[in-house]
């Protein structure tokens, strides 16, 4: 599986490069945090999963994968965000099937 990033509601200002600058800078410090995309998929889909199921239902490898996902996802944005100033904006992730 792969997966797209899409920056929505950025600055109005923004130029198509701006937007793409952006959208890499966040791929780029995912997969630097969670060491390549197919990890970076597989904490994206475990953190989905924490999200719908109950803890009781989830191992503790899904948890650990979810929590790697937040930090990870944090710092992405902090790196996304970077250059955009203050805004609305927020990245997505879109898991390609």
């Amino acid at each position: 599986m792969s997966y797209t990033i899409t920056l929505h509601d950025a600055p109005s200002d923004i130029t198509e490069r701006g937007r793409r600058e952006a959208e890499e800078r966040f791929r780029r410090s995912l997969e630097k945090a969670m060491q390549g995309p197919e990890a970076v998929v597989q904490a994206y889909c475990a953190w989905q999963l924490v999200e719908e199921t109950a803890e009781t239902e989830l191992s503790g490898e899904d948890i650990a994968l979810a929590k790697k996902w937040i930090v990870a996802a944090t710092r992405a944005m902090s790196d996304g965000f970077r250059d955009l100033g203050e805004s609305e904006a927020y990245f997505e992730v879109r898991i390609e099937r």
